[in-house]
């Protein structure tokens, strides 16, 4: 499954930011209009869909492990230290990638006080084309040789 469709715990937060629904928001981020603010908001989204992924099967493979059904002779300390470590790992970078975007998305002003496209000033272009300079007045003249 595409991270665009992986639900997260920040898409509230960025639907609330940017006044439209993911699907809009992915679709305005392929339009070269698209804001810088937008685009790396959906990428920190998607790293952190992905991060949370990963936090959601270490802790199904944890409780898999331990669960009350399970025989006690499966059970690996090994295993368990090494499934802490992973679980440490990528609750660290779910954490940093919400941070990130919990960050970029309070310094963004509220959607009804950003401009719906950037604004372009395009005043009038004067073209003009300057006449030669005059050569100077020995320009290409060979020098005379002195007796």
């Amino acid at each position: 499954m595409s991270v665009v469709h992986k639900p997260t715990s920040q898409d509230e937060a960025l639907v609330r930011a940017f006044g439209a629904s993911l699907s809009e928001l992915y679709a305005q981020a392929t339009s070269p209009e698209a804001s810088a603010a937008l685009t790396r908001a959906l990428e920190l989204r998607s790293w952190l869909a992905v991060a949370e992924e990963q936090v959601a099967r270490v802790r199904e493979r944890i409780h898999d492990a331990t669960a009350a059904d399970r025989y006690m002779g499966e059970l690996s300390a090994d295993d368990l230290r090494f499934d802490a470590q992973w679980m440490e790992a990528a609750l660290a970078a779910r954490d940093g990638y919400a941070t990130a975007l919990t960050g970029l998305l309070r310094t963004m002003p509220p959607p009804a006080v950003r401009p719906e496209r950037p604004v372009q000033l395009a005043g009038p272009k004067l073209t003009t084309t300057l006449p030669p300079a005059p050569a100077p007045a020995r320009a290409g003249a060979a020098r005379a040789r002195r007796p």
